[in-house]
């Protein structure tokens, strides 16, 4: 007898509990608050007549998540980045000392998501201002790495009814990009990514048919496929990933078209990844080089950000990474060599880059890191100038 009223005492007190969660005000008094904030410090050296740029800024970027509600959840988050203790000795895109080399951290405050989705059927589907990041961002990203990240305005739909099949949709109509809201770009982009996983990889086709809503015909239109995945043979694992896509452009009167190509070999053994990367962004006869608007471009082809546009003679990169374990965070170092795709006299050599850096997490929910990359320039006839970048990082999370 005393077990039932055990029982009985226990039903009714997580009957409200339960009941509360189907409710539209229980999943608003169930959500969740998230944030996190990011203190950095930004050092540029370049080989010319700016002046050497420095900036300290902070990024705090606050969120609310309602619980479910007959599978609809809410998001809304906010951003903020400001300069501090008055070092913003900076070109920050806005128009302001412009006699400084650039570093792309304005001070802004804006919306970041807000967004509503619901979840059911192997549906998920979202309408509002979202991050979207397709495989490793080569095309399509976030671009975390700035503190005013890259989000879109948008509907975007994931169906997987295995598995091992996703497909993926997006319509946006602005990009939200790094710059601050004066220069976000109202858009009439789609997105189409299809995903399969076997047992050694991830095979992916991709169709990114983008175009900037400003009366202009200025359509780039992208297809390609992707195999990217590791295998183990301990103690050994392999890494490996190739890429190849086709760009046609559209610039008013003119057409362009560009060839999109990747190799990735690697290995890991004993706590080391060594990984060597030759990619390439082609050329239309040295007019065009191939284009990645909505990447998080500075993953690649250089941290010291180079070569964020595609230069018209096109890029060739080939790279090499080793990265490990040390104290507790990660170390990685990567050598870059570039060179044009289309050489003519004169532009043939695009210089090399090194990079370090290095991470790690502490006391659960903070961070630290330092980076630095070293760009030496080639041939003059491609415009760059030997450049140095320092970062130093610190970020906490809740």
């Amino acid at each position: 007898m005393r077990h039932s009223a055990c029982v009985l005492g226990a039903l009714a007190i997580s009957t409200p509990a339960l009941a509360a969660e189907h409710t539209l005000h229980g999943a608003l008094s169930n959500g969740q608050v998230s944030g996190d904030v990011r203190l950095r410090y930004e050092a540029v050296d370049q080989d010319n007549a700016l002046k050497d740029a420095d900036a300290l800024t902070i990024r705090t970027r606050l969120g609310y998540r309602t619980g479910s509600y007959q599978g609809v959840t809410g998001v809304l988050e906010f951003e903020d980045s400001r300069t501090v203790l008055g070092l913003d000795d900076y070109n920050n895109t806005q128009g302001k000392n412009t006699d400084y080399s650039v570093i792309a951290d304005p001070e802004t405050t804006e919306v970041d998501q807000a967004y509503l989705q619901y979840s059911g059927y192997n549906v998920t589907a979202r309408a509002g201002r979202q991050v979207i990041a397709y495989d490793n961002q080569r095309h399509v990203g976030h671009v975390g790495w700035r503190q005013d990240r890259q989000t879109f305005d948008a509907l975007s739909l994931a169906y997987t009814p295995t598995d091992t099949l996703t497909l993926n949709y997006a319509h946006l109509n602005q990009r939200n990009r790094i710059f601050a809201e004066a220069q976000d770009l109202p858009a009439k982009d789609h997105l189409l990514n299809l995903g399969y996983q076997t047992g050694f990889g991830k095979l992916t086709a991709y169709a990114y048919l983008l175009e900037v809503d400003d009366g202009t015909d200025n359509a780039l239109d992208t297809l390609g496929l992707r195999f990217a995945g590791t295998y183990d043979m301990a103690p050994v694992t392999l890494l490996y990933a190739a890429e190849y896509a086709k760009q046609e452009a559209t610039a008013g009167a003119n057409e362009f078209d560009a060839d999109y190509n990747k190799l990735k070999a690697g290995v890991g053994f004993n706590g080391i990844t060594v990984a060597l990367i030759y990619e390439v962004l082609g050329s239309d006869d040295g007019n065009y080089g191939f284009s990645t608007p909505l990447a998080t471009l500075h993953a690649f082809n250089g941290w010291a950000d180079q070569f964020l546009a595609t230069p018209a003679s096109g890029l060739e990169d080939l790279s090499l990474t080793v990265k490990g374990s040390l104290a507790g965070g990660q170390w990685t170092i990567v050598y870059h060599d570039f060179s044009a795709n289309e050489s003519t006299a004169g532009l043939d050599d695009l210089g090399d880059e090194w990079g370090l850096a290095y991470n790690r997490g502490f006391a659960e929910h903070y961070s630290a890191g330092i980076k630095y990359a070293r760009y030496s320039a080639g041939d003059s006839a491609a415009g760059k100038v030997d450049t140095n970048k320092l970062w130093l990082t610190l970020g906490v999370t809740f």
